[in-house]
């Protein structure tokens, strides 16, 4: 029996996906962040061997039985010099020349996009888009949170909390945001945020990131300028899209497949909406269509592919029926 791992790596939760030939989940599991630039390289090599030992495990499958594995690892290609030590990171777990590494922006595209033509933009923890076309490959944002990931849950996050000192000061009329944020870190006064933040625990990006939720909570409550970042955020989110097709060489007349995931996507009416609109604007033409499978999927396609076995339209079809019970994403 042909059997499949895929591991879709993310900043907050890596989850491991098992399948065989015919597209059947043998078996599941999830484990904590694979963002080795926050976590450390030896944290990594530890949680991909406990994820790994654990999913075949529950498949009742040796690592010898496996045919070919595939993961994805955020901020992977981004250094070079550690891409021998990112590669070697299975190597406890998995057997020498069945598994492959690469950047985790592929895992959401296979997936939702089920491996054809097209683009997928993520928008979760970080933000990026990658997309194939023609046997071309494309990508585009995905910087890091210091200076790019435009549209992210970070972004969302640091540009909120930009927005609350503003409301403090009285450069920016005060909203909804500026409640929530005090009540949140427990702020006697405002100028206490900086200490909040500069805090070990706040400023791992992971938990950075989960701020994005309190700007939400604001938008939905009113606020004019936390509802207005959601927009800026679309607007980013679409111009890293249409810069992959640029990269791609997408003849302007062809209508592209433009796929969506990570959980900011779930905020339907603040970015889902405005994203459709800013797409929209675009002088090319797009259709936006639904996701086909989980970006754990994708990758387990994808290692199928690399295994020389790529999974015909049927396995295709069992493996997104399937699929359907595993827990959605979230920032």
């Amino acid at each position: 029996m042909n059997a499949y791992l895929g591991v879709d790596g993310g900043g907050s939760k890596t989850r491991f996906l098992l399948i065989d030939g015919s597209g059947r989940i043998l078996a599941a599991h999830e484990e904590g962040s694979a963002y080795y630039l926050e976590i450390g390289m030896p944290a990594l090599v530890a949680m991909l061997s406990r994820g790994i030992a654990a999913v075949l495990a529950r498949g009742g499958l040796r690592a010898q039985e496996l045919t070919f594995a595939f993961l994805g690892l955020p901020a992977y290609g981004e250094d070079r010099l550690l891409l021998p030590e990112l590669d070697a990171a299975p190597a406890v777990a998995l057997p020498s020349g069945r598994y492959r590494c690469g950047n985790d922006m592929i895992c959401g595209w296979a997936g939702a996009l089920a491996g054809e033509n097209g683009i997928n933009v993520v928008a979760g923890t970080g933000s990026i888009a990658y997309g194939e076309y023609a046997g071309r490959s494309a990508r585009a944002g995905g910087w890091g949170e210091l200076f790019s990931d435009e549209g992210s849950a970070y972004w969302i996050a640091r540009e909120g909390l930009r927005l609350f000192s503003r409301m403090s000061d009285g450069r920016t009329p005060r909203g909804p945001l500026h409640a929530l944020m005090r009540r949140h870190f427990g702020l006697s006064e405002d100028l206490e945020l900086c200490a909040a933040i500069n805090g070990k625990d706040a400023a791992q990006r992971s938990r950075f990131a989960q701020l994005a939720k309190l700007v939400a909570q604001a938008a939905m409550d009113g606020d004019a300028e936390g509802r207005a970042l959601f927009t800026r955020a679309a607007t980013e989110l679409a111009d890293i899209v249409h810069a992959v097709r640029l990269n791609l060489g997408v003849p302007p007349p062809v209508e592209l497949s433009v796929s969506c995931s990570g959980g900011l996507f779930e905020l339907r009416e603040l970015l889902l909406a405005p994203f459709d609109a800013a797409l929209a604007r675009q002088q090319s033409r797009y259709r936006r269509v639904p996701a086909r499978l989980s970006p754990e999927a994708g990758a387990a396609l994808y290692a199928a592919k690399l295994g020389g076995a790529s999974l015909d339209a049927r396995a295709i079809a069992t493996l997104g029926v399937s699929a359907q019970s595993l827990p959605g994403e979230t920032i």
